[in-house]
């Protein structure tokens, strides 16, 4: 199932939107984030892990895999932990379709 959340993030002196994508997907367990991440964002594989595991909610046991687009902007910092701990509980079915929509994370 595929999820999408809004966030953003700063680059110099412009804001600008990123959307978050996540896709859950039957195959080998594996956690990938595409779409020009920096290492503190491709580090948050583990945090989101640790914080939707620690809150109660089962970790999907799938193939998932995060885009956060523009792709032509590097992203940075750990800013994006929340969007994509939450693309993945929307895109396993924990949140209802359409209940983020207007929300930017």
């Amino acid at each position: 199932m595929l999820a999408r959340v809004l966030s953003s993030s700063v680059f110099g002196v412009d804001g600008y939107l990123v959307t978050v994508e996540v896709d859950i997907a039957y195959g080998l367990p594996v956690f990938n984030i595409v779409g020009l991440p920096d290492a503190a964002v491709k580090e948050s594989q583990h945090r989101v892990q640790a914080a939707i595991k620690n809150s109660g909610l089962a970790f999907p046991n799938r193939r998932i895999t995060v885009n956060l687009a523009p792709a032509d902007i590097k992203k940075e910092g750990p800013a994006f932990d929340l969007p994509i701990a939450v693309g993945i509980i929307a895109a396993a079915g924990g949140i209802g379709a359409g209940a983020l929509d207007g929300f930017v994370l």
